[in-house]
């Protein structure tokens, strides 16, 4: 399908702000709104996540009365039921809004696994929320997305939402656009640092997309095996939660939490538990890129955020940021040194070799062997 044909068809349907989280599925969607189609739409807001997403459809049906367009990957639905149920059900306010949702773990489909339970249910869950929705792929045609935009606004009328569900390869397939951000170190080079000095007590946890990909790599490269590492393959924005608690059961040891910006964000309230816990043991660590890359590398919507001013606000007694690998040396000397939870920022490029390797184990096996490493059965 035309990608071009399909957001103009949205706009003149009288949809004139958008609104999402980038998604893989929906790669080349994202790349035209952020750069051939950016001024199609009075608005193209990317938030912090999804229940953002559907805050922001609110304001502009209360401003315009007219429904905004929210797309995500089928994963973000369970950021947004909350503010569908609570705020733009037809039993609350009434909102409507259009969905446009990318169906990872389709049935039937081979996919990573941390998308296998939500494509099962996706279809359930829409129904549950009585969201009517339309699946479309690469042999919808214009005119059948024509009818498919008459019922979704016929179910606007009734103050209702619609989704349209897209399989993967609905756009075609392609290199997309290639985001910069005038960084110079790479995340591998800092991964593969960080992974040289990591000691064979500490606890690591890290973030789900390609942080936990390379810092798989390089841990069976450096320290002959991952056994020691928790890879967060799902559930985006929890990996410094996770890290916390270990930090609080496992007092005697250094807990690592290797985290991304866009996964920071997504739940950044986090970081002000963090800091009022303030675990003596806890370094958490940002790979700051300022972009959604693990699922094309479109900019998030908080590009130049400090994050390391962020942590220092939010309680971190020790805050470093890194630029390139003396400072990143520097930042980790000091980390093993100081009393306190750490916290530190690490400014990088954007971009990975095509050939990085996946977790060999599924995640429940990766589960069973961080769990033995750390003598809990």
């Amino acid at each position: 399908m035309d990608v071009s044909l399909f957001i103009q068809k949205i706009h003149k349907s009288g949809i004139n702000t958008i609104t999402g989280i980038p998604d893989s599925t929906l790669r080349i969607f994202c790349d035209y709104l952020a750069n051939e189609g950016k001024d199609i739409f009075d608005f193209h807001i990317v938030p912090e996540n999804e229940g953002g997403c559907i805050g922001i459809a609110v304001g502009e049906y209360l401003s315009t009365g007219s429904p905004a367009c929210v797309y995500m990957q089928n994963s973000g639905l369970g950021n947004a039921v909350n503010p569908v149920t609570s705020l733009a059900n037809s039993d609350v306010y009434g909102i409507p809004m259009l969905f446009i949702i990318g169906w990872r773990g389709e049935p039937g489909r081979k996919d990573e696994q941390q998308h296998k339970f939500m494509g099962k249910i996706t279809l359930g869950l829409l129904e549950l929320l009585e969201i009517p929705y339309a699946i479309i792929d690469a042999t919808t045609t214009g005119q059948e997305m024509d009818e498919i935009l008459k019922e979704a606004h016929s179910v606007f009328r009734y103050n209702r939402q619609f989704a349209i569900l897209v399989k993967s390869g609905t756009f075609g397939s392609g290199t997309g656009h290639t985001y910069q951000n005038g960084n110079s170190m790479s995340r591998e080079g800092a991964v593969a640092q960080i992974t040289g000095w990591i000691k064979p007590d500490d606890i690591i946890v890290s973030t789900t997309g390609k942080i936990s990909r390379e810092l798989y790599e390089q841990a069976d490269a450096v320290l002959g095996n991952h056994d020691q590492i928790f890879l967060t393959v799902g559930g985006m924005g929890h990996a410094g939660m996770i890290a916390l608690q270990l930090a609080n059961r496992n007092p005697a040891r250094k807990v690592i939490c290797l985290d991304g910006d866009g996964a920071l964000l997504m739940h950044m309230g986090s970081m002000a538990v963090t800091g009022n816990q303030r675990p003596d043991n806890l370094i958490h660590i940002c790979l700051d890129n300022g972009s959604h890359e693990s699922v094309g590398g479109m900019p998030t919507g908080a590009v130049g955020v400090p994050y390391d001013e962020v942590a220092r606000q939010c309680g971190y007694p020790n805050v470093f940021q890194a630029t390139d690998n003396d400072s990143l040396g520097q930042a980790l000397r000091k980390a093993r040194a100081v009393s306190g939870v750490v916290f530190i920022e690490i400014r990088v490029t954007i971009g990975s070799r095509a050939d990085l390797l996946r977790p060999g184990e599924s995640a429940a096996e990766n589960k069973s062997i961080f769990m033995k490493h750390n003598g809990v059965n």
